[in-house]
């Protein structure tokens, strides 16, 4: 067998060696990645808390806070008759909803849990989390929020980790809550 001959067979038994080798990390990888699934399965069912109540006091001095850094954009939420609801001040991935402060919104005025929290920021988060389980986005990057509450009157809502193509859903989503709410609230 000539010396080429020999070297061909070398590289033909390596490549064997090396396709067992990639089946064997493919199967390893695949059972981390299962592991990694049921582990963040696991930690978002046991981990997910509901958003912290801020003490009153706490409250109070966020919302004496409620300067429009520069560079937002300052929208008024108005119910068809132009009352005043709200105001969003959105810019650098957040969306800060100051609830205005004549109006007594309490967080158990349908559909604000219902609808806003469950299927509208929850929804969102949750598909945040996939992503991030994905490796689209990092983990730091998750839309989270926070509501500021005095009692179970709601005075702000602030939303962080908004991409752009959200903003448009979470204005709609925003004001069509708050609409419903002043209704139920002055019909009652």
């Amino acid at each position: 067998m000539s010396e080429e001959e020999e070297k061909i067979k070398k590289l033909i038994k390596f490549r064997g060696e090396l396709e067992k080798r990639i089946a064997e990390v493919q199967r390893e990888l695949e059972g981390l990645q299962s592991l990694m699934e049921v582990i963040d399965d696991f930690l978002l069912e046991k981990g997910f808390k509901r958003p912290e109540i801020p003490k009153m006091e706490e409250a109070k001095k966020e919302i004496e806070k409620a300067e429009v850094p520069a560079g937002y954009t300052e929208l008024s939420i108005k119910t068809p008759t132009g009352e005043r609801l709200a105001t969003l001040h959105i810019g650098d991935g957040v969306v800060r909803v100051v609830l205005d402060r004549d109006k007594n919104f309490r967080d158990n005025i349908p559909p604000f849990r219902q609808f806003l929290i469950e299927r509208v920021l929850l929804k969102m988060q949750e598909k945040d989390r996939e992503a991030a389980r994905r490796g689209e986005i990092t983990p730091d990057k998750i839309l989270s929020y926070s509501i500021i509450k005095e009692g179970d009157i709601i005075r702000e809502i602030i939303i962080r980790n908004v991409s752009e193509e959200r903003i448009r859903d979470l204005k709609s989503s925003i004001r069509w809550t708050l609409e419903k709410m002043y209704e139920k609230m002055v019909s009652t």
